[in-house]
């Protein structure tokens, strides 16, 4: 039986592929969003007891590929903000949910998809991934509680509010779980 491969070799193949894959600064990135997107599951739901409160609607946001506002116009509505870069793999893996979540929820629920990212590049980024979700500049201090956080980290505001989702790291935005929360937001008076 010496020339038969079994399923162990054949893991053990596959096992350091992977590895070498992962540890080649070329290939590390793809290999990153790749096993995040795999291993992203829909966001927990913070208790109601536990909700932050946003402390301030006074946020001006310059528009990159739409107008700018300032977050008041969000108050009163349900709302998603991700903070993102176009240079982090686990902000990368998300993106494809995200995109899909935008596209069936653009009408009823405020996105913000807040980066720092400069212009070429992210143009470049938005063009090859097809993706067309409006991004903003924080022009002034963010508020309380979106201050200092790591990326991605990703809000679901209700309309009084206050902070239903907040999840740091990649998700699974286009779940049942969440569109369920979402559809439950806006029904709410």
């Amino acid at each position: 039986m010496k020339g038969k491969l079994n399923k162990k070799n054949v893991s053990n193949l596959v096992f350091a592929i992977f590895l070498i894959l992962f540890f080649i600064p070329n290939t590390r990135g793809m290999m990153q969003i790749f096993l995040t997107r795999i291993f992203s599951f829909s966001p927990g739901i913070v208790q109601v007891e536990e909700r932050a409160e946003v402390a301030s609607f006074n946020w001006k946001l310059h528009g990159v590929n739409t107008e700018s506002i300032n977050f008041d116009t969000a108050e009163g509505k349900v709302v998603l903000i991700n903070f993102w870069a176009t240079w982090c793999p686990p902000c990368i893996a998300e993106m494809p949910s995200l995109q899909k979540l935008y596209n069936d929820y653009k009408d009823e629920v405020v996105f913000l998809f807040v980066t720092t990212d400069d212009d070429p590049e992210l143009n470049k980024f938005m063009k090859n991934k097809k993706y067309y979700f409006p991004i903003y500049r924080s022009l002034s201090s963010r508020p309380k509680p979106f201050v200092n956080n790591p990326i991605p980290q990703t809000y679901l505001v209700d309309k009084k509010g206050n902070i239903v989702i907040d999840k740091s790291n990649a998700a699974n935005w286009n779940s049942d779980k969440v569109r369920e929360t979402i559809d439950q937001l806006l029904a709410e008076q």
